[in-house]
This record gives C-alpha cells, sequence and structure tokens, in this order.
C-alpha cells in the first residue's frame, strides 16, 4: 500500500514541481513520470523495511 501512495503522491509532487516552473503540458508529465518513479522505488524499499521487521 506504501508503494502505490508513492508513486501517486510523487507523480502529483512532479506535477506541481513543473507547474510551478512554467512548464507546459508535456513538462508536467515528464516531471510527473520521473517523480512518480523515484518516490516509487523509495515506497517500495519502505514497504520492504516494514515487512522485514514485523
Amino acid at each position: 500500500m506504501i508503494f502505490f501512495a508513492a508513486t501517486l503522491i510523487g507523480a502529483l509532487v512532479g506535477w506541481l514541481r513543473a507547474s510551478r516552473r512554467g512548464g507546459d503540458r508535456l513538462d508536467k508529465l515528464q516531471y510527473a513520470a520521473v517523480h512518480a518513479i523515484l518516490f516509487a522505488i523509495a515506497g517500495l524499499f519502505v514497504t520492504i523495511a516494514v515487512h522485514r521487521m514485523s
């Protein structure tokens, strides 16, 4: 569950960051995709850590 939440939050953060910098639609999509991937990787590691602790 952490993985999916992190992916969605990452996409939102990327979209907002590109919006603040004045990017067009393709810039926003690229930022959203990159941030979603990075947050998904981080969320995956957090999920693994939580499962190994329990």
